[in-house]
C-alpha cells in the first residue's frame, strides 16, 4: 500500500476535486484595509496607555506608597507647618467689666476667639497675662502666631505684657522667623499706642454693638492681605452690606494715623468704617514689613456670638491653684459656680455659638467673611518654621482645661 498523508486517520484523503489550492496572489483590498485599521487601533491603544499609566483607582493607603501618584503642593511642601498653634492672650477681669468680679487676678478668653482659630485648622495655647513671665514667654516659644483679643484694659500690667509680647514678636520676625500677629479691637488699639509712643493717640467713636460695612481705600491692592481670597462679589458686598460687627468706643481716624510718622510708616490702611454719627475711623490695617493685621472690628463674632455667658479664672499663686468661675450674665438671679483645680492657671471660654444678641450678622456672606479672615491668619501661621516638641505643645493646649457650661440661651 502506498504511503498515506494521514497515517493516523481512518479516513482516506479527499478527492482532488475537493482540494482547494492555496493562491500565492496578493490579498484582496478588503483584507488590506482590515490590516491597516487593526494597526492603527493598536498604535493608538499603546499611546493612550502611556499617557495614562494610572488606569486603576487606588486607595489612599496605596497612593502613599506609589511615587507616581501626584500630590498637592501643600502636602509636599515641607516648608509649611500643617500643625500650627496660635497663642491667645487672656484679658483681665470677668468679661463683664468687673461688675461680677473685680479681682485683679481674674482673667478670661472668649470662646469665639478659640473657635475662630480652630475653624481654620489651628490649635490654641492660652497665654495667661498675669502668670509668671518666665512661664508666659516659654509658652510663646510653643506657638506659631499670636492673637490679641478685644476688651477694655489699656493700662497697668496688661498693657505692659502686651507691649513685651509685641516686642518679642518683632524680634522674632527681625531675626528671620515668620511669626504672624492678629490684633483685634483692643489689641489693635494697644499696638497703635505702642507703635506711636502716644498713650493718647486714640479717639472716641460710637461703634458699640452695630453691624457695619468696610470701605476699601481707593486703589488699594489686596494681594497679600487678609482680603486676598475674597471673591469679587463678596468684596463688593463688604462695602454695601453690613457684614462685620463693631463693638468699640475708641479708634483712630485716618487723618491722625497719617499724621503720626511712626504709625504711618508701620501700617498701611486697607479699610475704613463709620460710626453711628458718620465719623470715619480706620477699620483694617496691615503692616508694611511684618505679617501683622489689625482690626477695629470683630471678625470672630460674625460667625459666632455676642458675649452673654461669662467664665473667668482667678489665679492664686500662694496655693498653686486656679479657681474657675462661671456666671450667667443675663439671669435675674445671678449664680456663681466655683471649681478648684490644683494646677497652674487656665482659661475658660464663653459659648461661641450662642444667638443671644440679634445685632450680630449671621448671614451666609457674614459667615464667609469670618471664615476667610480665620483662614488667612492660620495660613500665615503655617509659614512659621517653629516646631517645638510635641509633648510640650500637648501639655499646654487649651484642651487640657474643661470649660463650664453655664446656660441655654441659644
Amino acid at each position: 500500500m502506498p504511503p498515506t498523508l494521514f497515517p493516523n486517520s481512518d479516513s482516506p484523503p479527499a478527492p482532488a476535486s475537493q482540494i482547494h489550492p492555496v493562491s500565492s496572489s496578493s490579498p484582496s483590498p478588503s483584507d488590506t484595509w482590515n490590516y491597516i485599521w487593526i494597526s492603527i487601533f493598536l498604535y493608538l491603544f499603546k499611546r493612550l496607555s502611556k499617557s495614562n499609566p494610572q488606569s486603576t483607582i487606588l486607595l489612599p493607603s496605596q497612593q502613599r506608597n506609589n511615587d507616581s501618584v501626584p500630590r498637592s503642593p501643600a502636602a509636599t511642601d515641607r516648608r509649611l507647618n500643617n500643625r500650627p498653634v496660635i497663642g491667645i492672650l487672656s484679658h483681665p477681669g470677668d468679661g463683664a467689666s468687673g461688675r461680677l468680679n473685680n479681682s485683679k487676678n481674674a482673667s478670661y478668653i472668649a470662646a469665639s476667639y478659640v473657635k475662630f482659630v480652630e475653624s481654620a485648622g489651628a490649635r490654641v495655647i492660652p497665654l495667661i497675662y498675669n502668670e509668671p513671665e518666665e512661664i508666659l514667654f516659654e509658652k510663646l516659644k510653643l506657638v506659631n502666631g499670636v492673637l490679641l483679643t478685644g476688651g477694655w484694659a489699656k493700662k497697668g500690667l496688661y498693657f505692659q505684657i502686651v507691649e513685651k509680647i509685641f516686642k518679642k514678636i518683632l524680634e522674632k520676625n527681625d531675626a528671620g522667623e515668620y511669626f504672624p500677629l492678629y490684633a483685634i479691637c483692643l489689641g489693635f488699639e494697644l499696638i497703635s499706642m505702642i507703635i506711636s509712643k502716644d498713650r493718647n493717640i486714640l479717639e472716641r467713636f460710637n461703634g458699640a454693638d452695630q453691624a457695619s460695612t468696610l470701605k476699601f481705600i481707593k486703589n488699594s491692592k489686596i494681594e497679600g492681605t487678609v482680603f486676598q481670597r475674597f471673591a469679587p462679589e463678596l468684596l463688593k458686598k463688604l462695602s454695601t452690606d453690613c457684614l462685620v460687627m463693631q463693638k468699640h468706643i475708641y479708634g483712630i481716624s485716618p487723618e491722625r494715623m497719617q499724621e503720626n510718622l511712626d504709625l504711618s510708616k508701620f501700617f498701611r490702611i486697607l479699610t475704613t468704617s463709620e460710626d453711628i454719627y458718620n465719623k470715619v475711623y480706620v477699620s483694617t490695617v496691615q503692616a508694611y514689613n511684618y505679617p501683622f493685621t489689625g482690626f477695629q472690628w470683630h471678625p470672630e463674632l460674625s460667625g459666632s456670638a455676642y458675649l452673654s455667658l461669662i467664665a473667668w479664672v482667678e489665679f492664686r499663686p500662694s496655693l498653686n491653684i486656679c479657681i474657675m468661675y462661671c456666671v450667667h450674665k443675663f439671669c435675674s438671679n445671678v449664680t456663681v459656680s466655683v471649681l478648684e483645680i490644683k494646677r497652674l492657671p487656665t482659661v475658660l471660654q464663653k459659648n461661641a455659638f450662642e444667638w443671644g444678641f440679634s445685632g450680630v450678622p449671621h448671614s451666609e456672606d457674614a459667615i464667609l467673611v469670618t471664615q476667610h479672615v480665620a483662614n488667612f491668619f492660620v495660613s500665615e501661621a503655617r509659614k512659621s518654621l517653629n516646631r517645638p516638641p510635641a509633648r510640650k505643645v500637648l501639655d499646654n493646649l487649651i484642651y487640657n482645661y474643661s470649660p463650664i457650661y453655664c446656660g441655654k440661651d441659644g
